[in-house]
This record gives C-alpha cells, sequence and structure tokens, in this order.
C-alpha cells in the first residue's frame, strides 16, 4: 500500500482498518476504527486534513482531497460510492455518496443523507439529513424512510467486514 508522509504530516491509520495495497493516502489523513479502503482510492492531506471515521466504506477510486489549511470530515458508517470525489466537505454519519457523485468544496451532506449517482453537490450547498439528492446541480428527490435505512445498514456491514475478510484471505496470484 502507498502510505507517505509528507512535510512532516503524517497519515493516522487505525489498526482495526483495511487500505488495499493499490490505494494511496498522502499526509494529515486520520482514519479510525474499522474504514475500508478499496483499490485506487486517493485520500491526500498533502495541505489540508482529511478524517474518516469508524464503519465507512471508500469504494474504489474514491478521490478525497480538502483545500490548505481546511478539513475533510467524513462520518460514521458512510459510503463513498465508486470514482466519487469528496472535496473540503463535510459528510454525516450513514450518509451514502454514489458512484460517481462530487461533493465539493464547504459542502455538507446531512446524517444518513443520500447522494444519488452522477449527482453534484456544488460548492456551500447542503443536503439535508434523510433527503436523497440527486442531478446537477443536486436537488431534492426524496425522503429517506425506514426500510432504506435498514437495507442499507446490512449493505454497510458488508464492508465493515471485509476490514477482517481481506486481512484474512486476499492472496496475490502468481
Amino acid at each position: 500500500m502507498a502510505i507517505y508522509e509528507f512535510e512532516g504530516r503524517k497519515p493516522e491509520i487505525s489498526g482495526e482498518a483495511y487500505v488495499f495495497p493499490g490505494a494511496t493516502i498522502i499526509g494529515d489523513v486520520r482514519i479510525t476504527g474499522k474504514v475500508w479502503v478499496g483499490p485506487g482510492a486517493v485520500i491526500r492531506g498533502d495541505y489540508g486534513t482529511i478524517i474518516i471515521d469508524d464503519g465507512t466504506a471508500v469504494e474504489d477510486n474514491v478521490v478525497i482531497h480538502a483545500r490548505p489549511g481546511k478539513e475533510t470530515k467524513i462520518g460514521k458508517n458512510v459510503t463513498l460510492g465508486h470514482s466519487c470525489v469528496i472535496h473540503t466537505a463535510t459528510i454525516g454519519d450513514n450518509a451514502v455518496v454514489g458512484m460517481h457523485s462530487t461533493v465539493t468544496d464547504y459542502a455538507e451532506v446531512g446524517e444518513w443523507a443520500v447522494v444519488a449517482e452522477h449527482a453534484l453537490v456544488k460548492t456551500r450547498q447542503v443536503v439535508e439529513r434523510e433527503t436523497v439528492v440527486g442531478g446537477v446541480p443536486a436537488k431534492p428527490i426524496r425522503m429517506v424512510d425506514e426500510e432504506y435505512k435498514k437495507l442499507w445498514a446490512d449493505y454497510k456491514h458488508n464492508y465493515t467486514s471485509f476490514c477482517e475478510r481481506y486481512k484474512k484471505n486476499l492472496n496475490e496470484k502468481l
């Protein structure tokens, strides 16, 4: 795995986390608890700070960055879908950011909110808790119901289980 200190800024990664060997983590990145970081993900705290909380899945090819001296904060049990981009934003607990979506500068995605696939959450936009947004720019579509929460709680368990499963069962095929 590619984990780098940069100008004295060192990543702090929980021993419970799993970072795929093909992921890249640079600088002031703090990963707590069981966080799964997939192949091709780039988490770059070279001049900003990135904080990723317990139970979060950073799927394949996700890019996370922050502006100089600023912070990107990813809450607990968040799902960051394949190839999404998070830049100087705050993502609330249990939120889902869909594949190929972008959440950009100073935006906030509330707890249990969902950013649909290919959506754009613009600078300083606020996605209210338990709201599904989609489109470019992202607009509210509907509210998150209890059935959705139960379904996604089960999905999120798959990724936290990957932390141990990948450590034990991932073998490089020669």
